[in-house]
């Protein structure tokens, strides 16, 4: 796909598991977005209530870390310009694709109606020799993909909706981040700086605190393909053209 001349969405939706996660991932691309006159909705799907290892605390900490994360995931919203955050509170560690998950995600893209949704590959287990993927991006990913196709847009699919006035909802675009075989760039250049500001608002989470580096070596090296100095890299289906 031709990066001459970017796509741009008048609304769209990123769909992530965790806070912090759209904000290691595709932040520069919804920075960007915002920038130039897109509404951004957020979805985070649990609260991150299981982002610590401190041994000093117990299993009642829970609620107030869902609580001090979500609040991290609105100020770093914030910076982006997103104009909406909406927190769907799974347990965090715990999340399957499931009907329940995939229909609550059909109904907010019906809400909203989001041109571009962006979300992470469904079929990521391993990056490098060094990381496996968190069970639950894949999760989200999956119930994502398919409230996208078929479910947003197919009429009988989840009929109380419909009972509810929820009508379908086409998405034009999916853009999906971690994917083994990129196919677009978007140039971040503009916004990299917004996007290492965004994740440092994850105060929570100890390896925000050194990120400058690591956020413009990844940028770089996806970006390197095309000639770009800093990227965020996507496997992009096309699923309705704008003159349709």
């Amino acid at each position: 796909m031709s990066n001459e001349k970017e796509y741009l969405p008048k609304i769209a939706m990123s769909i992530q598991a965790h806070p912090d996660d759209q904000d290691f991932t595709v932040a520069g691309t919804l920075a960007k977005w915002a920038k130039a006159g897109c509404k951004v909705i957020s979805v985070v799907i649990t609260s991150g209530d299981a982002g610590s290892n401190n041994v000093t605390k117990g299993a009642d900490y829970k609620p107030e870390l869902a609580k001090l994360r979500e609040a991290e995931q609105q100020a770093a919203n914030a910076v982006l310009g997103i104009s909406e955050t909406v927190f769907l509170h799974y347990p965090d560690g715990e999340l399957v694709a499931s009907l329940a998950l995939r229909k609550e995600l059909t109904r907010l893209i019906r809400i909203y109606k989001p041109d571009a949704v962006v979300t992470g590959d469904p079929a990521g287990w391993f990056y490098g020799n060094g990381y496996i993927n968190h069970p639950d991006h894949r999760a989200a990913a999956e119930a994502a993909v398919y409230a996208v196709f078929p479910s947003a847009g197919t009429r009988l699919i989840f009929t109380d909706l419909l009972e509810a006035g929820h009508d379908p909802h086409d998405v034009k675009r999916l853009y999906i981040h971690g994917a083994e075989k990129s196919d677009t760039w978007v140039d971040i250049s503009g916004t990299i700086d917004i996007k290492i500001e965004a994740l440092k608002k994850h105060i929570s989470q100890s390896d925000t605190h050194e990120v400058d580096q690591w956020i413009r070596e990844w940028a770089m090296e996806e970006g390197k393909e095309k000639g770009l100095e800093f990227a965020e890299a996507f496997r992009v289906m096309i699923l309705k053209n704008d003159e349709e």
